[in-house]
């Protein structure tokens, strides 16, 4: 079995380095058995704080990501990295050169110009809120004002789900399905919401149920853990769906991010967008 390569990316950005994150880490799982070693430089916004840089670079060479919009911060790193064949990536240069060819306008220099106090930054504050007062069954009469309400047996990523989709500016909340506790009456009436049942396979689901038990040291075994329990609970809660007509997304193989774009794309279908 060939060993892991482990290999040195700095990320320089003058903003929170959330894009350079994201796509650094995209790139990254497409190459098997590396483990990239993340050196993290974030709201980099002075020749002092650069030079501070550049010394950590020198001494772990690896890759240098950066999103830094200031040309003379930019013009020294490149100069610095160059000179000691460093590789750079300005990772949204190409992105901005494609829109700026497009739209026949040159772009501003703006710093984080994405995190602009915008309507879009306070409707996805107020989303991320709404979240967290209407997760796990909380509030359910205020669920008359969400975007998406989730349905699901214990441990199909509900919560993740949500705080991801109000990242998004969706308002989504949950309610969890539990054996012998009913189903608040509400939420089969509710109309503007979209009602998503997240469904799992059992094999699955009792190989995520062991690993939190294990996580937390327990060792009893109850239902929760069951296979035929468990079994009986993911054929309820797939009835439910049924009846209702609910649209219903696989969840055992889907990571969060995956389960949430393909709730938007429902709810864009729904709004008519596409």
């Amino acid at each position: 079995m060939r060993l892991a390569i482990y290999f040195n990316v700095h990320l320089v950005s003058d903003s929170t380095g959330e894009t350079l994150n994201a796509v650094m880490r995209a790139a990254a799982a497409q190459f098997d058995r590396t483990i990239p070693l993340e050196h993290n430089y974030y709201l980099v916004r002075s020749e002092r704080q650069l030079d501070r840089v550049m010394a950590e670079i020198e001494a772990a060479p690896g890759v240098v990501w950066y999103t830094i919009s200031d040309e003379n911060l930019r013009r020294k790193l490149e100069q610095f990295c160059r000179q000691r064949g460093i590789q750079t990536l300005p990772v949204l240069d190409p992105s901005i050169h494609m829109l700026s060819r497009h739209l026949g306008i040159a772009a501003s220099e703006r710093i984080a110009g994405q995190h602009a106090l915008n309507e879009d930054y306070f409707r996805r504050i107020s989303a991320i809120d709404f979240a967290l007062n209407h997760d796990d069954g909380q509030n359910v009469t205020g669920l008359v004002d969400a975007d998406v309400v989730l349905l699901g047996v214990s441990r199909t990523s509900k919560t993740p789900t949500c705080v991801y989709l109000a990242n998004r500016g969706v308002k989504a909340g949950n309610i969890p399905l539990v054996p012998g506790i009913p189903l608040p009456s509400l939420v089969e009436e509710l109309e503007v919401p979209m009602v998503v049942g997240l469904k799992i396979g059992v094999e699955r689901l009792l190989q995520i149920r062991n690993q939190r038990l294990r996580s937390l040291n327990e060792v009893s075994k109850t239902d929760y853990v069951d296979e035929e329990a468990v079994r009986a609970e993911v054929t309820e809660a797939s009835r439910l769906f049924q009846r209702n007509k609910w649209p219903v997304i696989d969840v055992s193989r889907r990571s969060v991010e995956e389960t949430a774009a393909a709730i938007l794309n429902k709810l864009n279908e729904r709004r008519g967008f596409v």
